[in-house]
C-alpha cells in the first residue's frame, strides 16, 4: 500500500494528465484553463498539518524578462548528475524488515520506500561488518585473540546473509536503480593496534590484507547481485568510540592506504568502484584536503563524503572548489531525541543536507538508519536516542513515518537517478532552493521558505513562469514539464 499522502498526489497528477489528453488536437479552440500547462505542488508545513501533501496545480505561463527577486532557472546550464537520495541499511534496519515484518508487510513498505510510485529511494549506504546499530560486534574475518589471518581464509559474509543481504536484494528488486555505498566501522581486530574492534589504528603491515578484505567484500556483494558503486576507507576516521566498532585513521595513514594499497587493488579488480575520502563531519575540512594533496592517493579518490555532526556545511563547497574534479556526497546524518521539533528538523535537514549539498556540487545524500524500533534500536553501544526514516514497533509491527521520511520524500520522490542539477539563482531573501531536470525532461524545484512569514515566490524557468505565496517554514517541491 502506498502512503495516503502519495496516493493523493498521484490522483492530482492523473487528473491533470487526463484533462490534457481529452483536449489534445483541438488547436483551433481556446485551451480550457484546466488543461493549460501546470505545475504540480507537494508541501510540508512546520506545524505538520501538511506532510508531503499535494495541492491544486498552478498555471504555467509564458515568461518574458526576469523580474527582480525572481528565482531564475536556466534549463540549458546543466551541472552535476544525480546519483540519488536515501538512507542506510544497517543491521538494525535489515533485522526489522526481515524478521519483524511479515512478507506482505515488507513488500508493501518496500514498495513505498523504494518504488518509483513511492519515495523512490535510490542511494543506500551499507556498513561493512558491524556498526553501533548491530546486535553484536563483528567483522568479516574474526579470529581468536593473538591469531591473525592475512590470507583471509576465515573471511565470511554469514552475518550479512542473515538479514542485510536479503533486505538489500528485496529493495533492489523493487528499484533496480539503487546505488550502494559501503563503509567499514573497523578493520578486523587482528589487523589493529588495539587488538579489538573498539579503538585502535590499522597496523601498516596489514595494509595489503585490508585492501584484499575490501576486494573480497565487493566480490561477495557482486555475487549476491548487489554491486557496490562507492566505498569509503573508514567511517568517521577521526573518532574512536568507546563502546562500538571504530578505528582512527589520520590523513597520512589514509593517503598511504589508498594510494599504495586500496586504490591499486580496486583498479586491478577491473570493476568501477569509487573511493570516497573522509566520510566524516564538516568540522575538519583540512583532513580530506591533506589526503587529496597526496598525488598517489588523489589518483584513486573519486570524491569526498561528509557527515553532519559537527562544523558548517559550507565547507563542502570549499573543498569542492579546491578539487573540482572530485565528486561530492553527503553520507550520514541522524535525527534524534536531541532534536524533537518536527518543523525545525524539517527545515534544517532540507537546507543543510539536501539543498546545500546539491548547490555545493553534490550528487546525492544519505541519511542514517532506514528503520529503527520503538526503543531506537536494536543497537549495541553508540547512539541510544537516534531516529530513523521510519520506526517499526516490534510489538504491533506498526510503521511510523518520521520527519526524515518527508525530508527525503521531497527530493527522492521526484528527482530520479541521472537527473541533472540546473543552474539557479535569484529569489527573494530567505528562500532556499535547488533545481533539477530529470532524464525524461521533467523539471523539479525543491524550495524552502526559511523566513518567519509568508513569502511571495516567482519562478522563471526558460520561457515559462509560475508564482505563489509560500507559508513560513514551508518546504515545497514543484514539478512541471
Amino acid at each position: 500500500m502506498i502512503h495516503p499522502a502519495l496516493q493523493r498526489g498521484f490522483a492530482v497528477v492523473l487528473a491533470a494528465c487526463l484533462m490534457a489528453s481529452c483536449n489534445a488536437g483541438k488547436g483551433t479552440e481556446p485551451m480550457p484553463i484546466a488543461a493549460r500547462p501546470s505545475v504540480s505542488i507537494w508541501s510540508s508545513s512546520i506545524d505538520q498539518s501538511r506532510k508531503l501533501t499535494p495541492a491544486a496545480p498552478i498555471e504555467l505561463t509564458l515568461a518574458g524578462a526576469a523580474q527582480a527577486g525572481e528565482v531564475v532557472i536556466d534549463p540549458t546550464d546543466q551541472r552535476q548528475d544525480v546519483v540519488g537520495f536515501g538512507a542506510a541499511m544497517t543491521d538494525a534496519s535489515a533485522h526489522l524488515f526481515q524478521n519483524v515484518l511479515t512478507g506482505a508487510e515488507r513488500e508493501s513498505l518496500f514498495s513505498e520506500l523504494f518504488g518509483k510510485n513511492g519515495l523512490g529511494i535510490s542511494f543506500v549506504r551499507v556498513p561493512i561488518g558491524a556498526s553501533d546499530f548491530s546486535s553484536e560486534h563483528y567483522s568479516l574475518d574474526d579470529m581468536p585473540a593473538g591469531q591473525t589471518d592475512p590470507a583471509l581464509t576465515h573471511f565470511s559474509m554469514a552475518r550479512a546473509e542473515k538479514a542485510q543481504i536479503p533486505a538489500l536484494k528485496a529493495a533492489r528488486a523493487v528499484n533496480p536503480d539503487i546505488t550502494l555505498m559501503a563503509s567499514p566501522w573497523s578493520a578486523p581486530a587482528w589487523m589493529k593496534t588495539s587488538g579489538s574492534l573498539i579503538k585502535g589504528n590499522l597496523k601498516p603491515e596489514h595494509y595489503g590484507a585490508y585492501a584484499r578484505y575490501f576486494v573480497r567484500y565487493l566480490d561477495a556483494m557482486e555475487a549476491a547481485g548487489l554491486p557496490v558503486r562507492y566505498v569509503s576507507l573508514q567511517n568517521e576516521p577521526d573518532f574512536e568510540p568507546a563502546d562500538y566498532p571504530g578505528m582512527r585513521a589520520g590523513p597520512a595513514e589514509r593517503a598511504a592506504m589508498i594510494g599504495g594499497h586500496l586504490g591499486p587493488a580496486l583498479a586491478a579488480r577491473g570493476r568501477k568502484v569509487g573511493i570516497l575520502e573522509w566520510d566524516h563531519n564538516w568540522d575538519k575540512p583540512e583532513q580530506p584536503l591533506a589526503v587529496l594533496a597526496d598525488p598517489a592517493a588523489r589518483a584513486h579518490i573519486e570524491g569526498v563524503a561528509w557527515h553532519c555532526y559537527g562544523g558548517n556545511p559550507d565547507v563542502m563547497e570549499q573543498v569542492k572548489q579546491a578539487y573540482p574534479d572530485k565528486e561530492l556526497f553527503f553520507t550520514e546524518c541522524s535525527g534524534g531525541d536531541w532534536a524533537p521539533d518536527w518543523g525545525g528538523t524539517l527545515e534544517w535537514m532540507t537546507d543543510s543536507l539536501i539543498i546545500k549539498t546539491v548547490r555545493a556540487g553534490g550528487k546525492g545524500a544519505i541519511l542514517w538508519n532506514l528503520a529503527l524500533d520503538q526503543n531506537k534500536g536494536p543497537h549495541l553501544g553508540g547512539c541510544a536516542n537516534c531516529r530513523a526514516v521510519v520506526s517499526i514497533d516490534t510489538r504491533t509491527r506498526a510503521v511510523t513515518r518520521n520527519v526524515e521520511y518527508y525530508v527525503l520524500g521531497h527530493v527522492s520522490r521526484f528527482v530520479r537517478p541521472g537527473a541533472r542539477v540546473l543552474a539557479s539563482s535569484g529569489g527573494p531573501e530567505g528562500l532556499k532552493f535547488a533545481a533539477f531536470r530529470n532524464p525524461d525532461g521533467q523539471m523539479v524545484l525543491l524550495a524552502h521558505n526559511a523566513t518567519k512569514g509568508d513569502l511571495p515566490v516567482s519562478v522563471k524557468a526558460g520561457t515559462s513562469r509560475f508564482g505563489l505565496s509560500m507559508p513560513a517554514g514551508e518546504v515545497t517541491t514543484f514539478v512541471w514539464r
